[in-house]
């Protein structure tokens, strides 16, 4: 893989080739294939990828081609990996939201206090067992 150092919001087609060894034709392919990767596309119809597609194509080339998965059994994989990932970001959508609530005024005053620390308890509970399960 090549030196990802220079960051930046988005890379053309030609650039993404090049950070990840792989072939345009491929990286068009795969978009026919995996939901997870939908680059957008800029005025003039070229695709713009972001860190987070490069992330993904990344990962569908080691599950393809170090892992050896077929393109469904990636799929499957990356299926799972997107619920996860979803269980994940409201997890912490949730966190942070508790933790902007640090105002001991605010929190002596919301009768929803006990509700939502159930709340992040019970989601706390679900990741445990989704990691679990993997």
């Amino acid at each position: 893989m090549k030196d990802l150092s220079i960051k930046k919001l988005y890379y053309s087609i030609s650039e993404v080739s090049k950070l990840t060894s792989v072939e345009q034709y491929i990286l068009r392919y795969w978009e026919t294939e995996f939901e997870q990767l939908r680059p957008q596309k800029n005025r003039a119809g070229n695709r713009i990828y972001t860190n987070k597609d490069i992330n993904v194509i990344l990962k569908i080339k080691s599950l393809l081609r170090d892992k050896k998965y077929t393109i469904e059994g990636a799929k499957n994989i990356l299926n799972e990996n997107s619920d996860v990932d979803l269980i994940n970001e409201i997890a912490l959508e949730k966190e942070t939201k508790s933790s902007e609530i640090k105002d001991e005024n605010y929190l002596k005053e919301s009768p929803d206090k006990k509700n939502f620390k159930k709340e992040l308890l019970e989601i706390r509970k679900a990741l445990e067992e989704i990691y679990n399960s993997l």
